[in-house]
């Protein structure tokens, strides 16, 4: 594997997943609507990942895929845009790229696969900590969207044999947005409740898309990544009780300990988060780029 074709490229996440993949030898790709700043890949295009003709193009050359376009929140398009263009990019990439026998992608999913955090009803999920098997309760177009991309991946690597990783990532920002968000949670800390509270560095959402890329495992997977922490300092075990009262802790979480299940990430992928918010550990974001909010 040596290219690596990353949609979505302009996108802070995509930004730093094409950073990372470059300093460790690969090259990338890059394929958006549009730029900001200038993109380090070393073949830049502009395209439209729900054009057949745009991903073919950015397909030529490549071995593996790293899929992040997206309209990333259910209030940023109506629910038919927020579907149609969600599953219909994700279908058009998978299903080309496994037309041209590339083995190995790498999709963005989302812990809203579950439905619960954007979930307009007053619903919970039905344990602690969330994993894989969570039974979803789904009312908004964007988390819908999720989940019939990993069904997407489980249909292209049935149809052609890709081997697909569906990341069902947390909230993902640079470590200076994450404390800000910490502050409005600390708040009023129900607004993550049905999400647990989590989140993961930018540099370590970056490190796990590089993991999935290089792992052997075969099949199709959904597969949740988190940081080690919470979002906020206080104990976990508290927190569900006072905010997901009536929610089973079926495993036992130590201080602020995650309540996401990370154990397929550890087992499939070899991969585990290093870096908190709480210690000083995260990358901060390049500066070169600081004022780009994508």
């Amino acid at each position: 594997m040596t290219r690596v074709l990353v949609t979505g490229a302009d996108g802070q996440v995509a930004r730093a997943v094409s950073e990372r993949l470059l300093g460790e030898g690969y090259e990338v790709t890059a394929l958006s609507l549009r730029y900001h700043t200038e993109h380090p890949a070393d073949r830049v295009l502009i395209g439209d990942t729900t054009s057949v003709a745009d991903v073919a193009r950015a397909l030529e050359g490549a071995d593996a895929v790293a899929h992040f376009a997206a309209i990333p929140h259910p209030s940023l398009g109506t629910p038919y845009e927020v579907f149609r263009v969600n599953t219909d990019s994700t279908f058009n990439v998978l299903s080309q790229a496994g037309e041209r026998g590339i083995r190995r992608a790498v999709i963005a999913s989302s812990i809203n696969a579950i439905g619960y955090p954007n979930n307009p009803h007053d619903v919970m999920p039905p344990r602690f900590p969330l994993d894989e098997a969570v039974a979803p309760d789904i009312a908004d177009a964007y988390s819908l969207s999720k989940l019939v991309d990993e069904r997407t991946a489980a249909f292209a690597h049935r149809r052609w044999g890709v081997d697909v990783i569906a990341l069902r990532f947390p909230l993902v920002k640079w470590p200076h947005v994450l404390r800000e968000v910490q502050e409005e949670v600390r708040a009023d800390p129900s607004r993550m409740s049905r999400e647990g509270w989590s989140y993961i560095t930018m540099a370590d959402a970056a490190r796990a898309v590089q993991y999935a890329l290089e792992t052997t495992r075969s099949g199709a997977h959904a597969i949740g990544v988190s940081a080690k922490d919470i979002l906020l300092d206080e104990l976990s075990a508290d927190l569900v009780r006072r905010y997901a009262p009536g929610v089973p802790l079926l495993a036992p979480v130590s201080g602020n300990g995650t309540l996401v299940d990370t154990h397929l990430a550890r087992v499939i992928l070899g991969f585990e988060a290093r870096e908190s918010v709480h210690d000083g550990s995260a990358t901060p974001e390049p500066a070169y780029r600081g004022e780009q909010r994508v």
